[in-house]
C-alpha cells in the first residue's frame, strides 16, 4: 500500500492530496508544528506493535526518543536517572561549576533505581534536630563525620525523634548505629523484596566506598510499582551504569570542564550555545574529538542547512536543532534570527541524514502530536524542556502561585540564568551588558515523568499508527519517498483541529 499514487483524476483535473514535503518546505515559509498537519495512511499493524527505538547520536542508542534539555530548571541529578529508566536521557546542565556539574553526573550514574532522592537531610553528630522540618520527603537524617563525607554513623527515623523528649538533645545520644544498609547496585526488585522480607520501613543504599546514594522507603517501592510500565529497556552503558549526558560551553575554560565531566561518566557531551555554527564551536567539537576520539559530540544549535553542514564537516556524532522555538526563549524577538521548528527540522535532517547524523528537535514540543510532527520530520529524538518542567523530578522546590502549585521555569538566556554563567551559551563575554535572550516564569505541577512519558510515548505510538509507519525510520522513509503527505493549515483549522465549542470543559491527557 505504500506505494499507492497520491493523485487523481477527475475528469481532465489531476487533483492531489496534499504536498510531498520537498515541496513543502521549498516554498519560503518558516512553520512551525502547529502550521503543519500530515494526512493519515495505511494501518496494517497494531499500536503496540510500533517501535521507539532510536539513536541520540551516532554511537548511542535509546529506547525511546526523549532526551531532558541541559537547563538549569530542568535536569540535574534526579531527571538524568529517571530518563534514562525510561529509556531515554538526560543532559547535565552547566550553570554551575565543574565540581558541581561532575558530581551530578556522579550521583546520576551511582543509582540504578529509576528516581534519585535530591532532599536526603545529612548532619553530624553533634548537632540536634530542631525541628521536622529537616526531614522534608525524606523518612530519616542520616548522620556522617560532616556534610561532605558521606560516610555513615548513624540514623534517625522521624517517630524515633518526634517521640523524644528533648528534642534539642545532640543526635549522637539516641542515633541508631549498625544501620542495615544494601548496596547501591541492587535493582527496585531486590529492595522491594528485602524491606518486605524484613519488614522495614526504608533501607538506604550506600556505595562500594560506604557512601550514602539513596535511601529508598516501601512508600517509594509501591509509588514506583504503580506507574505504568514502558516497552523499552533502560538506557545503561556496558558497565550497567545510567546512561548521561553533559553540556559543556566554547570557553578556553569548558576544555578544563570537559576533563572533569568525562571524569565523572559522562556519555555524550552536548555543546550548549544557542548559534552553533560559530568558530568557537567548530574548535570545541575538534578539540573534543581529538582529546576524547571515542566520545559522541553533539553541535548545535543549529536552524539551517549550511550550518548543519559546517559542523558535520567539523565532526559531530549529533545534531542540536532549533533557534527561538522554545517557551521561554526569545531569541527571534530579540535578535530577529531563527526559524519555525518544523521547517528547521525538517531541512536540518535532511542534511544530516546524508551523513548519517541523527538529529534532536530541541524546542517547540508542548504535546505528543507536536513529537511525532518532529520525529516524522527527520528527528531521531526530541529536547524537552517545559514538557519536562514542573515535574516531580526538575530542580527546584514547589510553591504555590494563586492557587496551584508550580515549579519555576526559565529560560537559559533570561537575565537569571544569565548572571549565574549561562550568557557564554549566547556568546556573550564577561562585560556587565548582557541582553536577555529568555524569560523567568512558572510551570504547574505534572507529577512524576515516570508516569507522564510512558502515556506520552503510547500517544506517540497511536501517531505513528496513523501515519503508516511501525518505527521512526519507516517514518522518515514514508516521508523521504513523498509517500507521507502534509498540509498547511489555515488559522481557522487550527481552531478546528482544538477543543472548540464548549462553555468549559476540563482537558485530561491520560
Amino acid at each position: 500500500m505504500t506505494t499507492a499514487s497520491n493523485g487523481y483524476m477527475n475528469g481532465y483535473t489531476k487533483m492531489e492530496d496534499g504536498f510531498p514535503a520537498t515541496r513543502l518546505f521549498n516554498q519560503g515559509y518558516s512553520y512551525t508544528y502547529d502550521d503543519v498537519i500530515f494526512l493519515p495512511h495505511y494501518i496494517d499493524f497494531s499500536t503496540d506493535s510500533v517501535q521507539l527505538n532510536t539513536k541520540l547520536s551516532r554511537n548511542i542508542n535509546l529506547s525511546i526518543p526523549c532526551v531532558a534539555s541541559p537547563m538549569d530548571t530542568v535536569t540535574e541529578a534526579s531527571m538524568a536517572v529517571s530518563m534514562a529508566a525510561l529509556g531515554g536521557i538526560g543532559i547535565i546542565h552547566s550553570n554551575n561549576t565543574a565540581s558541581e556539574q561532575s558530581s551530578l553526573i556522579r550521583s546520576a550514574k551511582s543509582h540504578r533505581i529509576p528516581f534519585a532522592s535530591t532532599d536526603i537531610p545529612f548532619l553530624s553528630p553533634d548537632d540536634s534536630i530542631s525541628s521536622a522540618s529537616v526531614f522534608n520527603n525524606s523518612p530519616c537524617v542520616f548522620i556522617t563525620n560532616d556534610k561532605n563525607n558521606k560516610n555513615l554513623l548513624g540514623v534517625v527515623d522521624k517517630l524515633t525523634w518526634e517521640s523524644l523528649p528533648d528534642k534539642e538533645a545532640r543526635i549522637s545520644s539516641y542515633m541508631q548505629k549498625n544501620v542495615v544498609t544494601l548496596p547501591n547496585t541492587c535493582n527496585l526488585k531486590d529492595v522491594a523484596g528485602y524491606l518486605t522480607k524484613k519488614e522495614m520501613d526504608f533501607v538506604p543504599l550506600v556505595s562500594g566506598e560506604g557512601e550514602v546514594i539513596d535511601v529508598v522507603s516501601k512508600w517509594d517501592v509501591e509509588r514506583i510499582n504503580g506507574f505504568p510500565k514502558t516497552s523499552g529497556f533502560p538506557s545503561v552503558g556496558e558497565n550497567g551504569e545510567f546512561l548521561v549526558g553533559a553540556s559543556i560551553g566554547t570557553r578556553e575554560k569548558d576544555k578544563e570542564r570537559l576533563e572533569h565531566v568525562v571524569k565523572a561518566g559522562a556519555n555524550v557531551i552536548v555543546i550548549d550555545s544557542s548559534q552553533g555554527n560559530s568558530i568557537y564551536q567548530i574548535e570545541m567539537i575538534k578539540y573534543v574529538k581529538k582529546t576524547f576520539p571515542n566520545l559522541d559530540v553533539i553541535g548545535g544549535n543549529v536552524v539551517t542547512m549550511y550550518q548543519a553542514q559546517n559542523l558535520i564537516q567539523a565532526g559531530v556524532d549529533g545534531l542540536r536543532v532549533g533557534m527561538g522555538s522554545g517557551s521561554i526563549c526569545t531569541t527571534q524577538e530579540v535578535c530577529a534570527v531563527g526559524r519555525g521548528q518544523a521547517t528547521a527540522v525538517y531541512k536540518v535532517s535532511s542534511v544530516a541524514a546524508q551523513s548519517g547524523v541523527p538529529v534532536i528537535a530541541d524546542g517547540g514540543i508542548s504535546n505528543s502530536g507536536h513529537i511525532v510532527k518532529a520525529l516524522t520530520l527527520g528527528a531521531s529524538t526530541v529536547m524537552m524542556g517545559s514538557f519536562l518542567a514542573g515535574s516531580t523530578e526538575a530542580p527546584g522546590a514547589y510553591t504555590n502561585q494563586g492557587g496551584e502549585r508550580v515549579k519555576k521555569y526559565r529560560g537559559m538566556g533570561s537575565l537569571e540564568a544569565m548572571r549565574k554563567g549561562s550568557d557564554a551559551r549566547y556568546l556573550g563575554d564577561t562585560a556587565k551588558m548582557k541582553i536577555a535572550q529568555g524569560v523567568v516564569g512558572a510551570v504547574a505541577d505534572k507529577g512524576s515523568v515516570l508516569k507522564f512519558i510512558p502515556y506520552t510515548m503510547h500517544a506517540v505510538k497511536q501517531g505513528f499508527q496513523d501515519l503508516g509507519a511501525s518505527s521512526l525510520y519507516s517514518a522518515h522513509d514514508l516521508l523521504r519517498s513523498g509517500v507521507l503527505r502534509l498540509e498547511v493549515r489555515t488559522g481557522a483549522a487550527q481552531v478546528e483541529g482544538g477543543v472548540h465549542g464548549l462553555v468549559s470543559y476540563e482537558k485530561k491527557s491520560f
